[in-house]
């Protein structure tokens, strides 16, 4: 069975040969052909793992049968993630092991199917922990924007201090293709309505592959 380690430790200063020599010595327990190990040097609130992203393109591409891990929160950061990780391999087939935890996750394993969906549960309830912390944030901010206090005494995340619920910008598209024929440039169009130059090109690419029927003479059909 094809098999790739993955490693994370949640600094430079952590050793990771631990992880290595455990995982390798599971491997030849179990006779697992080792491809390659991924490893990680991110704490568990990073979220750049360019290891982790390339073992699981790997494994979308079906390159490995089986993925080894430490323990689980070493892949996945949060309930979420580690649900959305472990379903991917699922779907792809690919089984995973937690050799510390004792955890083997496996679609034909019907204790596989009852830890995923123990672990889709408490992935639930943290999203539905994290809509209200939104919901509870916007209110705040909504009364903070109301009382005046936004861009003096309290700021956004993003520094920009916008208004809570602006209005959405609706672009008129007949707008785009009238001032097109009128011959003015991708850029000034998109200075004059407000919008992104990507916005206009992709709205004048559709428009030339789905061009307007022409629409029938008086008197005709």
């Amino acid at each position: 069975m094809t098999t790739a380690l993955y490693i994370r430790v949640s600094t430079a200063e952590q050793n990771a040969e631990l992880q290595r020599r455990e995982l390798a010595a599971y491997a030849a327990r179990r006779g697992l052909t080792v491809l390659e190990t991924f490893e990680d040097v991110a704490s568990g609130a990073d979220r750049d793992r360019p290891a982790l992203r390339r073992l699981l393109d790997a494994c979308r591409r079906g390159r490995f049968d089986c993925v080894l891990v430490w323990s689980l929160d070493r892949f996945g950061r949060s309930p979420i993630e580690l649900y959305n990780n472990v379903d991917l391999l699922e779907r792809e087939k690919v089984r995973l092991i937690a050799v510390k935890s004792h955890l083997e996750f496996d679609r034909d394993n019907p204790t596989s199917r009852i830890q995923m969906v123990v672990l889709a549960e408490v992935a639930n309830i943290e999203r539905t922990m994290i809509r209200e912390r939104v919901k509870s944030g916007l209110n705040r901010y909504r009364q903070d924007t109301d009382a005046g206090k936004v861009g003096k005494t309290v700021h956004s995340r993003s520094g920009r201090d916008l208004p809570a619920h602006r209005p959405v910008k609706i672009l008129d598209l007949s707008k785009i293709h009238k001032l097109r024929e009128d011959g003015l440039a991708v850029a000034a169009i998109a200075e004059r309505l407000g919008v992104s130059e990507a916005t206009v090109w992709r709205r004048i690419r559709v428009r030339e592959a789905f061009p307007p029927c022409p629409r029938p003479a008086p008197g005709q059909g």
